[in-house]
């Protein structure tokens, strides 16, 4: 059962004034938007405490759960008889021994208004590729400033990071203003600051928020103590804020499974990542130039009279084409490319040094390939942004390489397509992933097949 809102008061949850059934319940929660978003910034600036109170403040803390949370308070916290909300995130030994965050933890909670999803990661310069795990799939990113610290070397490497993997719309979560008496002096030139900065960054929104994620101020109710401060509340900015992109025009489907249960049904099966399908539509396998048209489109419930980006489905064709896992489809009047070499920003995740020359798998989008660095054109000094040469990559270095690959593959920019502009690189013998990567532009594209009909 779940506890009160006050930090104050003992676990004692209240039944709602109205019973809702369950079936309502479930349809109210599947009509709500998912947002994911991470915590980033320096060490020490909040994030995990400040997770923490958003679990709590939503009522995501069960009465067992907060047992032990007092408990972990009194043995690892830091706020003395107080609960330590960092720890309801931050659950390895080594963290809580620290007092830092090493890996990615994600957690989830709802509002009335929107579901969520958060990933809490690492400041430490070190966990860099962890960052970016987190970062990979979200959509926002609060950034945390300690209002003491104000805009650090590791607060602009992580709104580099930040705008590196995508993500648009930040949220700067000037947190720590109980401890500089919640002066408006502070956080006005906190957020100047960082919006001179940002300028180059490429982000469509920047909304500056003071809050105190250990006291609770402008996280969830406006606070008393700010009365010179206008903006949204964190939670209402993240209730509120519009991330959705332009559907793109172009059909992308990549092919995870072919279905085939008996000998009388033959189904391609995935997730249609970009575009709308409907039954009569013709598809064209992009690497062979095979076209077929739509005969259904099925799902475990029924077949649909259409389909959208976001929704998995299962396609079955008017004719028999030569098609399998890592295939992808596109509209026949609409092909997509191909490209066999390519310039890409890479992500290195492993103590063993990335080389020139050295053959490595490559996933991309189901896709499957060797790949070899042919080129490293520059490192990033990600703290500055300067240019570096060197001749090999190490752990969390991010530069600019041209690559080739053994065979063409379906690509796009990662600009323009996450779907098809982002993909790993595995070692061929640990099966480990390696490197992250993101195509800027081609460097030589294959051949295209005119349509087989």
């Amino acid at each position: 059962m779940a506890r009160t809102k006050k930090a104050e008061m003992p676990a004692c949850a209240q039944r709602p004034p109205e019973t809702v059934s369950v079936s309502d319940w479930l349809d109210q929660q599947a009509s709500l938007d998912l947002l994911r978003f991470i915590t980033c910034g320096s060490v020490d600036d909040g994030k995990s405490t400040l997770i923490g109170r958003l679990l709590w403040e939503s009522q995501q803390v069960f009465d067992d759960q907060l047992a032990t949370l007092q408990a972990d308070s009194r043995r690892h916290g830091t706020q003395g008889d107080d609960i330590d909300f960092a720890l309801l995130v931050d659950g390895l030994t080594a963290e809580r021994e620290q007092g830092i965050t090493i890996d990615v933890a994600y957690r989830f909670f709802a509002t009335p208004q929107r579901k969520f999803i958060v990933a809490d990661t690492p400041g430490h310069e070190q966990y860099t590729r962890n960052m970016i795990t987190g970062a990979s799939t979200a959509n926002v990113a609060v950034l945390l400033i300690d209002a003491r610290q104000g805009v650090l070397t590791q607060t602009r490497r992580h709104a580099y990071l930040v705008s590196l993997v995508g993500i648009r719309h930040v949220i700067l979560a000037i947190n720590k203003m109980d401890l500089v008496d919640y002066k408006q002096a502070a956080f006005d030139a906190i957020r100047d600051s960082f919006d001179g900065m940002a300028k180059s960054l490429g982000f469509e929104s920047v909304t500056a928020i003071p809050v105190s994620a250990l006291k609770g101020n402008n996280i969830t109710v406006r606070s008393e103590q700010t009365p010179w401060y206008q903006g949204p509340t964190l939670v209402g900015c993240l209730e509120t804020l519009d991330t959705k992109t332009p559907p793109g025009q172009k059909l992308i489907f990549p092919v995870q499974w072919v279905n085939r249960p008996h000998a009388d049904f033959r189904g391609f099966s995935g997730t249609l990542a970009s575009g709308t399908l409907a039954p009569g539509d013709e598809v064209r396998v992009t690497a062979s130039g095979q076209v077929a048209k739509v005969a259904r489109i099925v799902t475990m419930d029924a077949d649909l009279p259409s389909a959208a980006a976001g929704q998995a489905v299962t396609l079955v064709l008017d004719r028999e084409i030569d098609a399998s896992r890592g295939t992808v489809f596109a509209r026949a009047d609409q092909p997509l490319e191909m490209t066999d070499q390519f310039e890409t920003t890479l992500v290195w995740m492993q103590n063993e040094p990335g080389l020139i020359g050295r053959t490595y798998e490559i996933k991309l989008c189901n896709q499957w390939a060797t790949a070899t660095i042919t080129s490293i054109k520059y490192r990033v000094d990600v703290n500055t942004q300067a240019h570096e040469s060197c001749r090999q990559l190490g752990l969390n270095d991010i530069a600019v390489c041209n690559m080739a690959l053994s065979k063409p593959v379906v690509f796009d920019t990662y600009e323009n397509s996450r779907t098809l502009g982002g993909f790993i690189l595995v070692d061929k013998f640990s099966n480990a992933t390696i490197a992250a990567g993101m195509i800027r532009h081609n460097l030589r594209r294959a051949k295209t097949f005119n349509a087989m009909r």
